[in-house]
């Protein structure tokens, strides 16, 4: 793991924690920078590449846990909170709300630098299925209309002519279509468009009658 290719952002306003915590880190090879609000680390132009976010409860501006609940309405990085007041009850809310795990001071270094490093996998895996759900939400786009009513037909298992039926079109144009959302969707196979649509949350209409 080379320090370009990683991020570990950690928000604490004990200077003293922020500076113990990057010498860990960069100790064992592992790229970090400290903020010391909650402010600062939402101003702050984040890297792109995967990333942890190692979490104070108590901030000076707004409470760690407030801020886990902001920066969830988009795509953020797992969450390791670090706290020198723990409690169930914040313990529960973080976790629930997604955190990896949520420690208390003093901690221990290798559980930390364990944590650090699921998390960043964990990240770099989810960059890869965001990237991928991209991909398929591009080629989505470049469907027509029509391709677009096609589709959730076709994935949910109706024939071509009961298909076509539905849509008021004939037999051959519905193939077209098909044929043409198997190509701009690059599905190898009906199963392959299945699995697609089931990744964009494509709603699947009709029936198979017999």
């Amino acid at each position: 793991m080379t320090l370009a290719d990683h991020m570990v952002l950690i928000v604490d306003d004990d200077a003293r924690v922020r500076e113990a915590l990057q010498l860990l880190l960069t100790a064992s090879d592992l790229s970090a920078v400290g903020f010391e609000s909650a402010a600062d680390y939402i101003a702050y132009p984040k890297p792109d590449v995967p990333a942890c976010l190692i979490l104070d409860v108590e901030l000076p501006d707004i409470n760690g846990l407030e801020l886990q609940r902001r920066i969830s309405q988009g795509y953020h990085p797992p969450i390791i909170f670090l706290t020198g007041h723990g409690d169930i009850p914040s313990t529960v809310r973080a976790i629930k709300a997604g955190a990896l795990d949520f420690l208390t001071k003093p901690f221990h270094a290798e559980e930390l630098l364990k944590l650090v490093r699921s998390a960043l996998t964990q990240d770099r895996a989810n960059r890869v299925r965001q990237a991928d759900l991209a991909r398929l939400r591009q080629r989505f786009d470049s469907l027509t209309p029509r391709e677009r009513e096609v589709l959730p037909l076709v994935v949910s298992g109706l024939l071509n002519k009961q298909a076509a039926a539905q849509l008021g079109i004939s037999e051959i144009t519905l193939q077209i279509h098909r044929t043409n959302v198997m190509r701009k969707m690059a599905a190898d196979s009906l199963a392959d468009l299945v699995r697609i649509a089931g990744a964009l949350d494509i709603p699947v209409t009709g029936s198979r009658r017999c």
